[in-house]
Parts: C-alpha cells; sequence; structure tokens
C-alpha cells in the first residue's frame, strides 16, 4: 500500500522553477527525509514522486498513472503541492466523508503552526487521474498571494524562498503522509 507524496520538475521557459514547482518537490523529499532521520517506519510505504512533463500536458503523470493503475486500490492516497510554498494554512482534500473526517483530525496535530484547514477540493494536475478515479487526494494550501508575481517568469528563483515557510510546508506534509501511511487502516473510499 502506497501513500504518494509529490511535485513537479518541469520549470517553465524562463526563470528556474523554484516556486513552480521546485517548492513542491522540495517539501516531498524532505517529508520523507525528515521521517527516515526521525527512525520512523510507518506501515506503508511512502513514495516520493518528482513529476516532469506537467507544463506539457502532464505527459509523466499521465505514464505513471498508465504504469501503476491496476494497482489503484493499493493507492492509499496521492498528495501534491504546486501553487507555492509560502506559509501554509492546511489542505485541499478529495475523499469521501469519512476519510475527510480523518484528515480533520490528523490537521489538529499541526495547531501548534496554526495549518489545520482542511479545505473542500485537491488540486494538482499530476493526481488527477487518481483521484477521478476515487483515490483520495490532497494538496497543500498556503498564502500564496505573491504567487503569481513570480510564476513563470524570470523572477521564479530560490531568491523567493522563504527557508522558514518552507519548512513549515514540509511539517504539513510530513505530518500528514507520515500518519495516513501508518494508520491502522487505509482511508475510505
Amino acid at each position: 500500500q502506497v501513500v504518494l507524496v509529490s511535485g513537479h520538475l518541469d520549470s517553465w521557459d524562463v526563470g528556474q522553477g523554484a516556486m513552480d514547482d521546485g517548492g513542491g518537490a522540495f517539501i516531498s523529499w524532505e517529508a520523507l527525509s525528515l521521517i527516515k532521520d526521525l527512525g520512523l517506519r510507518p506501515k506503508r510505504t511512502l513514495r516520493l514522486v518528482l513529476w516532469t512533463g506537467e507544463e506539457q500536458g502532464g505527459v509523466g503523470a499521465k505514464q505513471y498513472y498508465q504504469l501503476h493503475k491496476e494497482n489503484i486500490s493499493n493507492f492509499d492516497i496521492v498528495m501534491e503541492s504546486d501553487e507555492g510554498t509560502f506559509k501554509p494554512s492546511g489542505l485541499g482534500f478529495s475523499g469521501s466523508a469519512e476519510a475527510r473526517d480523518i484528515v480533520k483530525e490528523i490537521m489538529t496535530l499541526l495547531q501548534p503552526i496554526n495549518a489545520t484547514d482542511v479545505y473542500d477540493t485537491a488540486d494538482g494536475t499530476d493526481i488527477a487521474y487518481w483521484m477521478r478515479d476515487g483515490v483520495p487526494g490532497a494538496s497543500l494550501y498556503n498564502d500564496n498571494n505573491k504567487y503569481f508575481w513570480f510564476h513563470h517568469s524570470q523572477g521564479d528563483t530560490m531568491t523567493v524562498q522563504d527557508p522558514n515557510q518552507m519548512n513549515l510546508c514540509a511539517a504539513v506534509w510530513t505530518v500528514v503522509s507520515y500518519v495516513i501511511a501508518d494508520m491502522e487502516d487505509m482511508l475510505p473510499r
């Protein structure tokens, strides 16, 4: 059984792609790194996917889906961060009402960083195939008012990333992915 965390690496033709979507790739990598460094071993596999080709029609996600869809019942949740890594406020979530209640309970663990909100839908080009087929999905929600200041521009460089805010985003990703991966049962569909 798999809990998938992800971001994509296909920067636009200008800038470095640090925000779109290097930040999402980084926090996904960092989540798994933190779990490993803490010596935690969840019941399910945590899988990091660094998508490619999202800007070119989602070809990387489509190929991954085609290769793994026969095991769709083993995917517990698919998570994608693709709208910046500013101060997090919570998660967008797509799934059953029962699964949403579980995710809301998990999010209470993030009270100390005030990132407890659960919004009505998850967004993510790379995880859309899975969510369409009933796999619960999550996307990072954050204070991205400045996202389009840099999105697809020469300004999309590492200088716009705030390490403290990225650490908070990585904390959300780490807590959510680990707790779901270590629950007794998969999220209900």
